[in-house]
């Protein structure tokens, strides 16, 4: 299934994030900078794609694809609403819109998280170059 592939490779990207921000404590700075900058750039690209795939979503979508854009409560309220109207529902058509919608909105929250990921690892690289500066900074002031 398709949304698993996503998940196993969310799992995978946070696991890359993870390691990489171990390694960021021991490399040298010229590294160290040259990959704040990748993971900048990184993110940034991520952040592209999300806005170029929320406009395709909402072009594809009906009503829900406004939902995406609104509070985690709403969403949680709209799920359940959804969840029970489709254990009502015998219409194939409708349950098949259904699948669909949800499946849309799986896809885009995988995303979601996959962007959160990279800003994270972009975030972690970043303090640690920082920390690295204060430190040489301490060590001149000692001098």
């Amino acid at each position: 299934m398709a949304l698993s592939d996503d998940l196993a490779r969310l799992a995978v990207r946070a696991k890359e994030a993870e390691d990489r921000a171990a390694a960021a404590r021991t490399e040298a700075r010229e590294r160290l900078e040259q990959d704040v900058a990748d993971a900048r750039r990184a993110t940034q690209e991520t952040a592209d794609r999300m806005r170029q795939r929320t406009e395709e979503v909402k072009q594809k979508a009906d009503e829900r694809a406004d939902d995406f854009q609104k509070s985690w409560n709403d969403h949680i309220q709209r799920a359940r609403e959804r969840i029970d109207a489709r254990k009502a529902e015998h219409d194939a058509k409708s349950a098949q819109h259904e699948a669909e919608a949800a499946a849309d909105y799986a896809e885009y929250a995988i995303a979601i998280a996959y962007s959160a990921i990279e800003e994270a690892e972009y975030a972690v690289l970043d303090a640690v170059l920082a920390n690295s500066d204060a430190e040489a900074a301490a060590l001149k002031a000692q001098s």
